[in-house]
């Protein structure tokens, strides 16, 4: 397939750079991996030349994790927030055109500004939706506001009058829930935590009215929906049975309509096709999109899996483009 669209595609700036703890990357996934990242975050012409050569026709690139979301100072997450969209815009969209798209950064330290930032990005812009890192530090890196808290209910409102989608992309648990992988720190990212964390803070967003307040906000999730459309089913389950529980009283409707209709999950950095196959019965495939998780993930790997993941021609389209070309159609 020759024109693949792409939407979990990360890259870096020199600014959100000093503020990456490159060390503990290294000591947790490996320095020679993180060296071919962290170069590659960085990179323009390579990236279009890996595209050219794997039938991916558009990247739509967001700021790598953790990004905005780890900064401890509001006013200092305003300003790379906006410093960073603006330079996405001119370093990538301005430059490639026909290639590239964003999600913008969003300082979710105070949902008003957060807000306002996603309004400019969008319309002065043209960012086609955000991607949000999980949790945000608020006061210091113990601490962690998800994006159920009332704080950001201007921020969902903005979401839902511009129509466009957030990315809800993973981080690693806070510090004071990590005490399950010590002396496997290597499983606290993207190898296991990642999906423990995200799938938890998408069902908090279910449980907390988000979706029955504003009906058309749509969330992306990554690496085939973080477990959630082999997990879901059994919390269904559990919560009709629990349903007087504490913090079960919100919601109008159950956690699976508001996955059929509220999420949507892409193949990013999850390239198997078993677990494919079954987010498309549990989602549906108008619900499913490729996405290479690029350069975490190679889309060598992410496209030759996908090209030859016997996928009938038009659920094949369906998830490689044109569900992408729906839901973004503001994109010329």
């Amino acid at each position: 397939m020759e024109d693949k669209w792409a939407l979990e595609e990360h890259l870096s700036t020199a600014e959100n750079n000093k503020l990456w703890d490159s060390a503990g990357e290294a000591a947790r996934n490996g320095e020679g991996y993180m060296d071919y990242v962290e170069t590659h975050l960085l990179d323009v012409q390579d990236r279009l030349q890996i595209m050219d050569a794997t039938g991916i026709e558009r990247a739509i690139v967001s700021l790598t994790a953790p990004g905005i979301q780890s900064i401890t100072e509001t006013t200092l997450a305003v300003q790379v927030a906006r410093e960073t969209n603006d330079l996405v815009r001119r370093k990538y969209v301005d430059q490639h055109p026909d290639r590239f798209s964003f999600f913008a950064c969003l300082p979710t330290q105070d949902g008003q500004q957060a807000a306002a930032e996603l309004r400019r990005a969008v319309r002065d812009l043209g960012a086609v939706g955000a991607l949000i890192n999980g949790y945000t530090n608020v006061g210091d890196a113990s601490s962690g506001r998800y994006l159920d808290d009332d704080s950001y209910e201007p921020l969902w409102a903005a979401v839902a009058d511009l129509g466009v989608p957030v990315y809800l992309h993973p981080r690693e648990p806070l510090p004071a829930q990590q005490a399950i992988y010590a002396g496997y720190e290597s499983l606290t990212g993207s190898a296991w935590g990642f999906a423990h964390e995200t799938a938890t803070h998408a069902i908090r967003l279910m449980l907390s009215g988000l979706f029955d307040r504003h009906p058309g906000v749509q969330i992306i999730l990554g690496h085939l929906a973080e477990g959630l459309p082999f997990l879901l089913p059994r919390l269904e389950h559990r919560l009709a049975k629990q349903k007087d529980g504490a913090g079960l009283g919100v919601a109008r409707r159950k956690v699976s309509e508001y996955f059929s209709d509220n999420f949507y999950a892409t193949t990013s950095g999850h390239f198997h096709t078993r677990t494919l196959f079954n987010t498309l019965a549990e989602l549906g495939v108008d619900r499913v999109l490729f996405s290479a998780d690029y350069p975490y993930e190679t889309m060598e790997e992410a496209a030759s899996w996908f090209d030859n993941s016997l996928l009938c021609a038009n659920d094949a389209r369906k998830i490689g483009r044109d569900n992408a070309r729906r839901l973004f159609s503001g994109i010329a």
